[in-house]
């Protein structure tokens, strides 16, 4: 997996809670990426198997919404994306993030 500020904004986020299932607008909001980069790192995570999709099963009519897409990250996801962001930790000058990114409350902000 190529690990560029996007990947890592959504790896980030997944790991802030890796057993809650996301939804693309959630992702948007915690990332601060916009819709056009987001699906394109999510679909890369999922074709890795990092990622998994599911879409929920909800009426949209009674809902009064489009059904969402969920994103969790498997089990070697979870891992992967730890290792990872730990990796890139590594690279920055003190372990930390450039100032002004926009992160994840409790995460990097890549």
């Amino acid at each position: 997996m190529r690990m560029t500020i996007p990947v890592a904004k959504v790896l980030a986020a997944l790991l802030a809670d890796p057993d809650a299932e996301r939804y693309g607008l959630d992702l948007m909001w915690m990332t601060g990426l916009p819709s056009g980069t987001l699906y394109p790192v999510l679909h890369r995570l999922q074709g890795a198997g990092w990622l998994t999709a599911d879409w929920e099963e909800v009426d949209p009519v009674a809902a009064g919404r489009p059904a969402r897409r969920y994103y969790r990250l498997t089990a070697d996801g979870v891992a992967a994306a730890r290792q990872a962001l730990a990796e890139l930790r590594a690279l920055t000058p003190g372990g930390r993030p450039s100032p002004g990114g926009t992160g994840v409350q409790g995460a990097p902000a890549w």
